[in-house]
């Protein structure tokens, strides 16, 4: 009892994000909760190293690797002055930045995406008096959209990823079409929500973008990125691929390795670590076979009850804590690797609810915010809500027929 009683009040803890008086975060709370399992004795401190999966933090600190080289080399700011100069109205530009951003999002982090891309953004879109807010919206919403149909576009995607044992192909061919198809439902959502503002009428940008190219670190970055795809491809392991990728960029006679790891979210690691420890727990003390007996007969019936039951828990305690805990459960179902691809689909797709749905979504607001653009809860809610229930019910119906 004392087990099922931990568990529930640090799930309950990690979905408010803090706790009352005391300066913690998801990451603290996370951490602590996990040494609280190894304390009480619920699991014991070797089963608990045992049970963090050093495969998927290799391959999410492999990506922050890479994604700080080109953050480093300047290519955000070269892609999207490229791209963005050729959109002359309010449609295209919206259309470019949902599309640029969501297919970036497969390849990179889509939090990395989003921090590189909403200050561009923010910058083209005032400086043609235009209203950003449905601009910032669809960037938020397509990246994670976008990062749904990959292994290596959210940290919720890696950990299914070394869950499953699925690999790059086994992600992309079923979940493509859905996050391309969806990536148009933003679209269209905001063309009507914001119709004033989306028009075709035509602007001329008064300024260029400002960036800086290093070119040579800009080259490697991409033939790193290169090699680490075809890798992928391949079918060599995730982890594996990943990290000859950031291997490659870190032999260098020019970026001090700090400039490097100053990008690297060493939160997010050890936040990642303490859930597998919690995971660990809920295995070895039995809650998962009990929880899946109550779940064997419900969520596990056809795909939209168990989509559904995903993009519920993704918003209550958030979208990776609720794939670590699920993690387990899905385990034991038949056909798991069917479960395994809507469980991405889902828990990414209902990031997108509200402006805490995802991390992605925060940094949206929060620079925008930081510029004196203010997107309220409400804001965003009326595009997230009407967005997740139609991509969510889209993605289901989709994988239904194709499996």
């Amino acid at each position: 009892m004392f087990d099922i009683i931990l568990t529930i009040l640090v799930l309950i803890a990690i979905a408010f994000g803090h706790i009352p008086k005391f300066r913690m975060n998801r990451t603290t709370i996370a951490f602590v909760g996990a040494s609280c399992f190894i304390i009480s004795g619920v699991i014991d401190y070797e089963e608990a190293i045992k049970a963090i999966d050093m495969n998927t933090i290799v391959l999410l600190f492999s990506m922050m690797v890479i994604n700080a080289n080109f953050s480093v080399s300047g290519f955000f700011g070269l892609v999207s002055a490229k791209i963005l100069k050729f959109a002359d109205t309010p449609k295209k530009l919206l259309l470019l930045i949902i599309f640029l951003s969501g297919y970036m999002s497969a390849v990179l982090l889509n939090d990395t995406v989003v921090i590189m891309f909403t200050p561009i953004v923010l910058y083209i879109v005032l400086s043609v008096n235009r209203n950003p807010i449905p601009y910032l919206i669809g960037l938020g919403l397509s990246a994670n959209i976008g990062s749904a149909m990959t292994p290596i576009g959210n940290p919720q995607n890696i950990l299914i990823a070394g869950y499953s044992g699925l690999k790059f192909l086994g992600f992309l061919k079923p979940l493509f079409f859905v996050s391309t198809i969806s990536m148009f439902f933003i679209y269209i959502v905001l063309s009507i929500l914001y119709k004033r503002e989306i028009t075709s009428v035509k602007f001329v940008l008064e300024r260029d973008i400002e960036y800086r190219i290093y070119k040579p670190l800009l080259i490697k970055s991409l033939v790193s990125v290169v090699i680490m795809i075809f890798l992928f491809l391949m079918e060599v392991d995730l982890s594996f691929a990943a990290l000859i990728g950031a291997s490659i960029l870190l032999v260098t006679r020019r970026i001090k390795p700090e400039r490097v790891f100053r990008e690297v979210d060493w939160s997010l690691l050890v936040f990642f670590a303490s859930l597998f420890i919690i995971t660990g727990s809920v295995v070895v003390s039995g809650i998962d076979k009990k929880l899946f007996l109550i779940f064997e007969n419900t969520i596990f019936q056809n795909f939209y009850y168990f989509s559904f039951f995903v993009a519920v828990f993704s918003n209550l305690v958030s979208n990776v804590p609720a794939v670590m805990i699920m993690s387990p459960i899905i385990k034991m179902a038949e056909n798991s690797q069917i479960y395994w691809i809507v469980t991405a689909m889902s828990s990414t797709f209902a990031g997108n609810l509200t402006v805490i749905g995802s991390v992605a979504n925060i940094i949206v607001v929060e620079i925008a915010k930081r510029k004196g653009v203010n997107i309220s809860f409400f804001e965003f809610f009326k595009s997230g809500f009407i967005v997740t229930v139609i991509t969510i019910l889209f993605g289901s119906v989709w994988l239904s027929w194709l499996f």
